[in-house]
Protein backbone atom coordinates (compact mmCIF):
# COMPACT_ATOMS: atom_id res chain seq x y z
CA UNK A 1 0.00 0.00 0.00
CA UNK A 2 1.35 3.76 -1.01
CA UNK A 3 1.84 5.41 2.18
CA UNK A 4 -0.81 8.31 1.96
CA UNK A 5 1.50 11.26 3.56
CA UNK A 6 -1.30 14.06 4.22
CA UNK A 7 -3.03 11.10 6.19
CA UNK A 8 -0.21 12.08 8.74
CA UNK A 9 -1.13 15.35 9.02
CA UNK A 10 -4.80 16.27 8.35
CA UNK A 11 -7.43 15.44 10.88
CA UNK A 12 -10.64 14.74 8.09
CA UNK A 13 -13.12 13.78 10.14
CA UNK A 14 -12.50 17.41 11.96
CA UNK A 15 -12.44 18.75 8.49
CA UNK A 16 -16.17 17.61 7.58
CA UNK A 17 -17.08 18.24 11.36
CA UNK A 18 -18.12 14.60 12.21
CA UNK A 19 -16.71 12.38 14.95
CA UNK A 20 -14.36 9.03 14.21
CA UNK A 21 -17.01 6.83 14.53
CA UNK A 22 -19.44 8.39 12.43
CA UNK A 23 -21.28 6.28 9.96
CA UNK A 24 -21.16 6.61 6.63
CA UNK A 25 -24.66 7.98 6.19
CA UNK A 26 -23.19 10.83 8.78
CA UNK A 27 -20.34 10.68 6.37
CA UNK A 28 -22.32 11.93 3.37
CA UNK A 29 -25.02 13.93 4.84
CA UNK A 30 -22.06 16.24 6.58
CA UNK A 31 -19.93 16.60 2.93
CA UNK A 32 -23.09 17.24 0.99
CA UNK A 33 -24.07 20.31 3.48
CA UNK A 34 -20.69 21.76 3.46
CA UNK A 35 -20.05 21.37 -0.74
CA UNK A 36 -23.43 23.17 -1.30
CA UNK A 37 -22.22 25.80 0.97
CA UNK A 38 -18.37 25.85 0.24
CA UNK A 39 -18.83 25.25 -4.03
CA UNK A 40 -17.00 27.81 -6.09
CA UNK A 41 -20.18 28.01 -8.23
CA UNK A 42 -21.76 29.25 -5.44
CA UNK A 43 -19.21 31.82 -3.94
CA UNK A 44 -17.40 32.98 -7.00
CA UNK A 45 -14.28 34.74 -6.73
CA UNK A 46 -14.26 33.45 -3.12
CA UNK A 47 -10.63 31.83 -3.12
CA UNK A 48 -11.08 30.92 0.72
CA UNK A 49 -14.18 29.06 0.16
CA UNK A 50 -12.46 27.29 -2.79
CA UNK A 51 -9.82 26.18 -0.58
CA UNK A 52 -11.79 24.67 1.72
CA UNK A 53 -14.19 23.27 -0.79
CA UNK A 54 -10.93 21.09 -1.95
CA UNK A 55 -10.16 20.30 1.57
CA UNK A 56 -13.56 18.57 2.72
CA UNK A 57 -13.34 17.09 -1.21
CA UNK A 58 -9.54 15.51 -0.28
CA UNK A 59 -11.53 14.44 2.92
CA UNK A 60 -14.82 12.95 1.38
CA UNK A 61 -12.51 11.57 -0.84
CA UNK A 62 -11.09 9.09 1.98
CA UNK A 63 -13.63 8.82 5.14
CA UNK A 64 -16.73 8.68 2.49
CA UNK A 65 -14.83 5.28 0.81
CA UNK A 66 -14.87 2.12 3.48
CA UNK A 67 -11.71 0.71 2.10
CA UNK A 68 -9.13 3.98 2.36
CA UNK A 69 -11.06 5.02 5.73
CA UNK A 70 -10.27 1.86 6.87
CA UNK A 71 -6.51 2.37 6.09
CA UNK A 72 -6.51 5.80 7.43
CA UNK A 73 -7.72 4.95 10.77
CA UNK A 74 -4.96 2.60 11.21
CA UNK A 75 -2.14 4.65 10.01
CA UNK A 76 -3.70 7.93 11.69
CA UNK A 77 -3.73 5.44 14.91
CA UNK A 78 0.26 3.61 14.22
CA UNK A 79 0.81 7.56 13.60
CA UNK A 80 4.23 8.08 11.48
CA UNK A 81 6.84 8.19 14.64
CA UNK A 82 5.41 5.50 17.21
CA UNK A 83 1.75 5.75 18.36
CA UNK A 84 1.50 1.75 18.05
CA UNK A 85 5.04 0.91 16.21
CA UNK A 86 6.80 1.05 19.39
CA UNK A 87 7.74 -2.51 20.45
CA UNK A 88 6.72 -4.36 17.30
CA UNK A 89 9.87 -4.11 15.34
CA UNK A 90 10.75 -4.91 12.07
CA UNK A 91 8.73 -6.96 9.63
CA UNK A 92 5.09 -6.27 11.80
CA UNK A 93 2.46 -8.01 10.12
CA UNK A 94 -0.78 -7.32 9.79
CA UNK A 95 -0.82 -3.43 10.78
CA UNK A 96 -3.19 -2.42 8.05
CA UNK A 97 -6.41 -3.92 6.34
CA UNK A 98 -5.85 -6.58 3.58
CA UNK A 99 -3.28 -8.57 5.29
CA UNK A 100 0.41 -9.16 4.34
CA UNK A 101 3.29 -7.46 5.52
CA UNK A 102 4.65 -3.89 6.63
CA UNK A 103 8.00 -3.48 6.26
CA UNK A 104 9.14 -0.20 9.03
CA UNK A 105 12.29 0.00 7.71
CA UNK A 106 10.11 1.20 4.24
CA UNK A 107 8.50 3.80 6.05
CA UNK A 108 11.00 5.35 7.95
CA UNK A 109 13.91 4.80 5.19
CA UNK A 110 15.68 2.19 6.74
CA UNK A 111 17.66 4.04 8.97
CA UNK A 112 15.74 4.41 12.50
CA UNK A 113 16.94 1.20 14.44
CA UNK A 114 14.09 -0.88 13.17
CA UNK A 115 16.04 -3.74 11.47
CA UNK A 116 16.62 -1.81 8.59
CA UNK A 117 20.33 -1.44 7.15
CA UNK A 118 21.79 2.20 7.22
CA UNK A 119 24.70 1.15 4.56
CA UNK A 120 22.41 -0.63 1.98
CA UNK A 121 20.83 1.40 -0.95
CA UNK A 122 17.02 2.02 -0.72
CA UNK A 123 14.59 3.23 -3.09
CA UNK A 124 12.51 5.94 -1.79
CA UNK A 125 8.97 5.46 -0.26
CA UNK A 126 5.78 5.95 -2.94
CA UNK A 127 3.30 8.55 -1.83
CA UNK A 128 -0.07 9.44 -2.31
CA UNK A 129 -2.32 12.26 -2.00
CA UNK A 130 -6.05 13.45 -3.64
CA UNK A 131 -5.76 16.17 -6.20
CA UNK A 132 -8.94 18.32 -6.17
CA UNK A 133 -9.90 19.88 -9.83
CA UNK A 134 -12.48 22.07 -11.22
CA UNK A 135 -14.64 19.52 -13.71
CA UNK A 136 -13.41 21.86 -16.49
CA UNK A 137 -9.84 21.34 -15.43
CA UNK A 138 -10.09 17.83 -15.52
CA UNK A 139 -12.03 17.99 -19.24
CA UNK A 140 -9.25 20.25 -20.54
CA UNK A 141 -6.10 19.14 -18.88
CA UNK A 142 -4.37 21.65 -16.62
CA UNK A 143 -0.62 22.02 -15.00
CA UNK A 144 -0.87 22.90 -11.43
CA UNK A 145 1.38 22.53 -8.19
CA UNK A 146 0.97 19.72 -5.38
CA UNK A 147 2.07 20.35 -2.05
CA UNK A 148 3.64 17.64 -0.33
CA UNK A 149 4.29 18.42 3.49
CA UNK A 150 6.51 16.63 5.72
CA UNK A 151 5.62 13.21 7.15
CA UNK A 152 6.38 9.89 7.29
CA UNK A 153 9.82 10.61 5.18
CA UNK A 154 12.88 12.34 6.93
CA UNK A 155 12.17 15.76 5.08
CA UNK A 156 10.16 18.27 7.29
CA UNK A 157 9.94 20.37 4.91
CA UNK A 158 7.29 21.23 2.23
CA UNK A 159 8.11 21.07 -1.26
CA UNK A 160 6.30 21.26 -4.38
CA UNK A 161 5.78 19.62 -7.58
CA UNK A 162 4.65 20.74 -10.65
CA UNK A 163 2.81 18.14 -12.67
CA UNK A 164 0.70 18.01 -15.86
CA UNK A 165 -2.73 16.63 -15.78
CA UNK A 166 -3.95 15.31 -19.28
CA UNK A 167 -6.82 16.47 -20.72
CA UNK A 168 -9.70 14.16 -19.77
CA UNK A 169 -9.04 12.91 -16.35
CA UNK A 170 -11.60 10.89 -14.94
CA UNK A 171 -12.91 11.31 -10.90
CA UNK A 172 -11.12 8.53 -9.24
CA UNK A 173 -8.19 8.03 -11.75
CA UNK A 174 -4.67 7.64 -10.64
CA UNK A 175 -1.80 9.03 -11.85
CA UNK A 176 1.72 8.07 -11.37
CA UNK A 177 4.67 10.56 -11.31
CA UNK A 178 7.47 8.52 -11.61
CA UNK A 179 10.42 9.21 -9.22
CA UNK A 180 8.17 12.52 -7.31
CA UNK A 181 7.81 10.60 -4.03
CA UNK A 182 10.04 10.27 -1.18
CA UNK A 183 13.54 10.27 -1.67
CA UNK A 184 16.40 7.15 -1.55
CA UNK A 185 18.42 6.33 0.55
CA UNK A 186 21.53 6.12 -2.27
CA UNK A 187 18.76 4.69 -4.57
CA UNK A 188 16.15 6.21 -6.86
CA UNK A 189 13.24 8.85 -5.36
CA UNK A 190 9.77 7.08 -5.18
CA UNK A 191 6.97 7.56 -7.15
CA UNK A 192 4.03 9.85 -6.47
CA UNK A 193 0.64 9.07 -7.32
CA UNK A 194 -2.13 11.36 -7.45
CA UNK A 195 -6.04 10.41 -7.22
CA UNK A 196 -8.15 12.83 -8.81
CA UNK A 197 -10.74 14.53 -7.42
CA UNK A 198 -13.65 15.67 -9.74
CA UNK A 199 -15.42 18.76 -8.47
CA UNK A 200 -18.98 18.52 -9.68
CA UNK A 201 -20.45 20.81 -12.16
CA UNK A 202 -23.79 22.59 -11.48
CA UNK A 203 -24.81 22.09 -15.39
CA UNK A 204 -22.61 19.38 -16.99
CA UNK A 205 -22.41 15.93 -16.19
CA UNK A 206 -20.26 13.27 -17.56
CA UNK A 207 -20.81 9.85 -18.72
CA UNK A 208 -17.62 7.80 -20.19
CA UNK A 209 -16.37 10.09 -22.76
CA UNK A 210 -19.74 11.91 -23.01
CA UNK A 211 -20.55 15.18 -21.49
CA UNK A 212 -24.07 15.13 -20.36
CA UNK A 213 -26.74 18.00 -20.16
CA UNK A 214 -30.21 18.10 -19.13
CA UNK A 215 -31.90 21.21 -21.08
CA UNK A 216 -35.78 22.58 -20.24
CA UNK A 217 -38.11 22.51 -22.95
CA UNK A 218 -41.79 24.44 -22.54
CA UNK A 219 -44.39 21.53 -23.18
CA UNK A 220 -45.74 24.00 -26.49
CA UNK A 221 -42.51 23.33 -27.77
CA UNK A 222 -42.29 19.71 -27.22
CA UNK A 223 -45.92 19.54 -28.65
CA UNK A 224 -45.50 20.96 -31.97
CA UNK A 225 -41.23 21.01 -32.09
CA UNK A 226 -38.49 23.34 -32.18
CA UNK A 227 -35.48 23.95 -32.46
CA UNK A 228 -33.60 25.13 -28.95
CA UNK A 229 -30.18 25.97 -27.95
CA UNK A 230 -27.86 23.33 -26.25
CA UNK A 231 -24.75 24.93 -23.98
CA UNK A 232 -21.27 23.62 -24.35
CA UNK A 233 -18.78 23.41 -21.90
CA UNK A 234 -17.02 26.17 -24.22
CA UNK A 235 -19.29 28.61 -23.56
CA UNK A 236 -21.16 28.31 -26.98
CA UNK A 237 -24.51 26.80 -28.17
CA UNK A 238 -25.32 24.80 -30.78
CA UNK A 239 -29.25 24.30 -32.36
CA UNK A 240 -30.66 20.76 -31.91
CA UNK A 241 -33.95 20.46 -33.84
CA UNK A 242 -36.98 18.69 -31.42
CA UNK A 243 -39.41 16.60 -33.18
CA UNK A 244 -43.20 16.81 -32.46
CA UNK A 245 -44.05 15.49 -29.76
CA UNK A 246 -40.96 14.73 -28.13
CA UNK A 247 -41.05 13.30 -24.41
CA UNK A 248 -39.19 14.22 -21.50
CA UNK A 249 -36.25 11.84 -20.90
CA UNK A 250 -35.48 11.70 -24.33
CA UNK A 251 -32.02 12.56 -25.62
CA UNK A 252 -30.15 14.01 -28.14
CA UNK A 253 -26.31 13.31 -29.41
CA UNK A 254 -24.25 16.20 -30.65
CA UNK A 255 -20.94 14.50 -31.99
CA UNK A 256 -17.90 15.71 -30.99
CA UNK A 257 -18.73 17.91 -28.32
CA UNK A 258 -17.99 15.72 -25.56
CA UNK A 259 -14.61 14.90 -23.79
CA UNK A 260 -11.06 14.84 -25.02
CA UNK A 261 -9.09 11.54 -24.13
CA UNK A 262 -6.01 10.90 -26.20
CA UNK A 263 -7.64 10.50 -29.31
CA UNK A 264 -11.12 9.93 -28.84
CA UNK A 265 -13.25 12.61 -28.45
CA UNK A 266 -17.11 11.95 -26.97
CA UNK A 267 -20.42 13.73 -27.37
CA UNK A 268 -22.52 15.83 -26.31
CA UNK A 269 -25.66 14.58 -24.72
CA UNK A 270 -28.80 16.54 -24.15
CA UNK A 271 -31.69 15.31 -22.36
CA UNK A 272 -34.82 16.96 -22.66
CA UNK A 273 -36.91 17.81 -19.79
CA UNK A 274 -40.82 19.30 -20.52
CA UNK A 275 -41.53 22.13 -18.64
CA UNK A 276 -44.73 21.74 -17.56
CA UNK A 277 -46.43 25.09 -16.05
CA UNK A 278 -48.23 25.26 -12.40
CA UNK A 279 -49.28 28.76 -12.04
CA UNK A 280 -51.18 30.09 -14.66
CA UNK A 281 -53.08 32.81 -15.12
CA UNK A 282 -56.86 33.01 -15.86
CA UNK A 283 -56.36 33.03 -19.91
CA UNK A 284 -53.89 30.53 -19.85
CA UNK A 285 -56.31 28.28 -17.78
CA UNK A 286 -59.10 29.10 -20.33
CA UNK A 287 -56.73 28.47 -23.13
CA UNK A 288 -55.47 24.85 -21.26
CA UNK A 289 -59.30 24.76 -21.55
CA UNK A 290 -60.16 25.10 -25.01
CA UNK A 291 -57.20 22.38 -25.80
CA UNK A 292 -58.61 20.41 -23.82
CA UNK A 293 -62.13 20.09 -26.10
CA UNK A 294 -59.90 20.49 -29.15
CA UNK A 295 -58.40 16.86 -28.41
CA UNK A 296 -61.35 15.47 -26.44
CA UNK A 297 -62.52 12.52 -28.44
CA UNK A 298 -65.99 13.43 -30.17
CA UNK A 299 -68.58 11.15 -28.51
CA UNK A 300 -69.95 8.32 -30.51
CA UNK A 301 -73.91 8.84 -31.80
CA UNK A 302 -76.30 6.43 -29.93
CA UNK A 303 -77.69 3.47 -31.78
CA UNK A 304 -80.84 1.48 -31.55
CA UNK A 305 -80.67 -1.94 -29.89
CA UNK A 306 -80.92 -4.53 -32.05
CA UNK A 307 -82.60 -7.72 -31.29
CA UNK A 308 -82.24 -11.21 -33.40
Amino acid sequence: MAIQQEWFEKDYYATLGVDKGASAKEVTKAYRGLARKLHPDANPGDDAAEAKFKEISAAYDVVGDEKKRSEYDEARRLGPMGGGFGNQGAGFQGGFPGGGQFDLSDLFGGDFGFGGNPGRSRRGTDLETTLSLPFREAVSGVTTTVSLAGGPERATTSRDVKVRIPPGVKHGQRIRLKGKGGPGNGGPAGDLFLVINVEPHPVFGRKDDHLTVTVRVPWWQAVRGAKITVPTLDGSAVTVKVPPGTPTGRTFRVKKRGVQNGGRTGDLLATIEVDVPTDLTKEQQAAVEALEQAFSPTPSQPTDDVTG
